[in-house]
């Protein structure tokens, strides 16, 4: 039958057009089966090739231990084959070293210098272990570039090894000198950083919160240390204007408790609170904390020979290193005495003659150091090598004498201050808790001056206090906790006072083989005690 004579050519043409586009469909259909076809082939074809990489890891393993990776690199003519250029990783094998590949499975990121290895048969790196746990220990000496450290192992020997990465992830900060660390001296690494409490005992590093407040009686005292001390780390360039350089240490000497410890630990903490003031002369300070590193004298003595010299080193190593990040650091030597007598006064070991000249030859190194003071306390000055104590070293001297009746005074207002409970019936009597508080101290002065000035320290008056709020506390525990029952009276101070001079007079000079001037405090100087 003929077609219609309205049938246009235009829909000849968008006949034709689908057609096309059908088998242009039916075409990319097929393709699309031949590619999932493909697909599925080489997917069962990595599978097969993943479960062969696994078989090479069939047992038996042999152990190695990782010293480096090596990635593939470009040939250098005339010093290897191209064999040579394709990545492995160098191990520690039986006592060999060799290198040998790794298996497209593991991770090479994690083949650090250090951690131990399985390989097959084939010598193929096939499993990452951890890092050894156990091992020998040696003293990092100096931290050098490049992650490596020169350490002391096997007495004195002298080592470089190489700090794996993994101690570095672990550790709360980086390794110093006088850590210790775990090392593999076959491969030269070091794979772990260990907390040792060694040094930690000796070297108290802390920012204390004693203030100048809490010590009394000693105002002459801390206006000197506040001179030698302060002034020249607030104001040091006025101090390089005029030519005059700081003092490098100084000696706090005098009867025991007195107030020498405390006065070094307020040094560091008010250097803390003025660092950053402005003084309107010129000179802001950094802004930064002093760091007050406690050396606890007797502990720092060893057995061995060199170790007491050793930790001497690692002390002044931790005071260079605050030191240099802009930190006022001061070190404290508490009982000097007892690690700096003068040379040649040893019974035995006589172990002065070495660490006597190692501690001068730290504090003369601190010379070309800024924001480092070292500071000495000692009850028996006399007993301390002279070199120490020289101009240039120990060149500021203070004694800290017993206190005086004023000085009493004020140490026993401070322990008695504050919310100190006093007994209702005292504070009526005098007419409120400021006259009473000063009827108290003027009783316990007036027991103790002029006629037990020579027992009576900080210590002795604090010890005094102490024994009244036991007394007190007692008492009314006793009455079953009457209001009117608590408090301190000047009974239980008087009390106190005359069971802390009964405990004196046993260990007066006549009791003990002790000089009589040690325990009086005899000699020039001021007048002074602590809280």
């Amino acid at each position: 039958m003929d077609e219609p004579a309205h049938v246009r050519p235009e829909s000849t043409e968008s006949r034709e057009r689908i057609r096309q586009l059908e088998h242009q469909l039916q075409t990319a259909g097929r393709n699309n089966k031949r590619m999932a076809d493909l697909l599925e082939v080489t997917r069962n074809e990595m599978q097969e090739l993943k479960k062969a990489l696994e078989a090479d890891g069939q047992a038996p393993f042999t152990f190695a231990t990782v010293i480096a990776y090596r990635p593939a690199h470009a040939q250098r003519e005339g010093r290897e084959i191209e064999a040579a250029t394709a990545a492995g990783v160098d191990v520690l094998h039986a006592g060999r070293k060799l290198r040998v590949s790794v298996s497209p499975l593991i991770e090479v990121e994690k083949l650090t210098a250090g951690v131990e290895v399985l390989l097959n048969e084939n010598f193929t790196v096939v499993a990452i272990l951890e890092p050894e746990r156990t091992g020998e220990i040696a003293r990092v000496k100096e931290v050098l570039p490049d992650e490596r450290l020169l350490i002391l192992a096997r007495g004195e020997d002298e080592r470089v090894v190489t700090l794996s990465a993994e101690p570095q992830q672990k550790a709360d900060q980086p390794v110093r000198v006088g850590d210790a660390v775990i090392v593999d001296l076959r491969t030269g690494t070091a794979t772990e950083i260990v907390p040792l409490s060694e040094v930690e005992d000796v070297v108290l590093e802390e920012s204390p919160d004693v203030s100048y407040a809490d010590i009394g009686g000693l105002d002459g005292q801390i206006e000197q240390i506040r001179d030698a001390v302060e002034l020249p780390f607030l104001h040091a360039d006025l101090y390089r204007e005029h030519g005059l350089s700081a003092p490098k240490g100084i000696l706090l000497y005098g009867p025991p408790g007195c107030g020498k410890t405390m006065i070094a630990k307020a040094v560091a903490a008010s250097l803390s609170e003025r660092m950053g003031e402005d003084d309107g002369v010129g000179s802001v300070a950094s802004g930064s904390t002093a760091s007050f590193l406690n050396i606890k004298g007797p502990e720092l003595l060893n057995k061995y020979v060199g170790e007491t010299e050793r930790h001497i080193r690692v002390i002044f190593s931790r005071a260079r290193e605050r030191a240099s990040a802009g930190h006022p650091v001061v070190v404290f030597f508490d009982e000097m005495e007892a690690l700096f007598r003068t040379r040649g006064t040893g019974v035995s070991s006589d172990v002065e003659t070495t660490i006597v000249p190692q501690l001068l030859a730290e504090i003369d190194g601190v010379e070309s150091l800024d924001n480092v003071i070292v500071i000495g306390a000692s009850n028996r000055e006399d007993m301390i090598d002279p070199a120490i104590l020289r101009p240039g070293r120990l060149d500021v001297k203070i004694r800290v004498q017993r206190p005086s009746a004023e000085g009493a005074k004020e140490i026993l207002r401070i322990h008695l201050g504050g919310q100190v409970p006093l007994r209702a019936g005292e504070v009526a009597e005098h007419g409120g808790r400021e006259q009473a508080l000063e009827a108290l101290v003027e009783a316990v002065v007036g027991r103790l001056y002029p006629a037990h000035a020579d027992l009576v320290s900080g210590a002795v008056l604090s010890n005094i206090v102490d024994r009244a709020k036991k007394a007190a506390i007692k008492e009314f525990l006793g009455t079953a906790g009457a209001a009117e029952a608590k408090g301190l009276t000047l009974e239980h101070l008087l009390a106190g006072t005359e069971a802390e001079l009964e405990d004196q007079r046993r260990m007066a000079p006549e009791n003990l083989a002790v000089p009589a001037e040690f325990l009086r405090g005899d000699g020039p100087g001021g007048t002074g005690g602590a809280a």
